[in-house]
């Protein structure tokens, strides 16, 4: 891809922190991201932590950053393959599962750190040229900022019009109970100590569907 139009000092300054966040990804493997140390990070990005904290003002930024392009990357395959309703979120609740068994330690990581921050992360803003080094070739998506609620929302306003959704719930019930399914089918999986999160999840999917 042509970086040409890009200065390059923001292009540096992009290709390190997306360097940061590739090192924690790689680092991670079964490991819980506590147990990752930021001295590693470090050293495998090749950057001292002086830098590091140019870019994330403490070491759970990079969950949040995280969600940020993982997100995007599922919105960007969700248009891409045209899915609408109910096929829309099997599709992020399949790549939930997907995750969790390629990095067993992450989304666990992830939901735990969205916990203490009650739930609403602050999605950071990405510059250009990250946008164009994460999501090249979909850049128009990548640079709009995610949100789950807004894919909920309309995923069940769908689901409607499709006569998927069971005439007792409200598009707005149906997204809590969405939420609910997307942390607590997860963690009631880890708490049956099941490798099946999948199934956990269209289990509780079955609940909102009409028969």
């Amino acid at each position: 891809m042509n970086y040409s139009d890009i200065p390059l000092r923001e292009l540096k300054k992009a290709k390190t922190k997306v360097a940061l966040y590739e090192a924690c990804l790689s680092l991670m493997g079964d490991k819980i991201f506590r147990e990752v140390m930021l001295d590693d990070i470090c050293r495998k990005a090749e950057v001292s932590r002086v830098t590091f904290f140019n870019f994330f003002q403490r070491k759970e930024d990079l969950l949040v950053y995280f969600m940020r392009v993982w997100l995007t990357e599922r919105i960007i395959e969700i248009a891409a393959e045209q899915k609408r309703g109910f096929s829309a979120v099997r599709h992020l609740l399949n790549k939930v599962a997907q995750q969790s068994e390629e990095k067993k330690g992450l989304m666990p990581s992830l939901i735990s750190s969205l916990v203490e921050m009650n739930m609403h992360p602050c999605m950071p803003e990405l510059s250009e040229a990250e946008v164009r080094l994460l999501f090249p070739g979909d850049e128009e998506i990548g640079a709009q900022t995610p949100d789950m609620f807004e894919l909920f929302q309309r995923c069940m306003s769908e689901a409607v019009m499709d006569g998927e959704l069971r005439e007792e719930f409200t598009v707005e019930t149906a997204v809590k109970v969405l939420f609910t399914v997307f942390y607590g089918a997860f963690l009631t999986a880890q708490l049956y100590a099941s490798s099946d999160i999948a199934d956990f999840y269209e289990t509780h999917l079955q609940l909102l569907l009409k028969k």
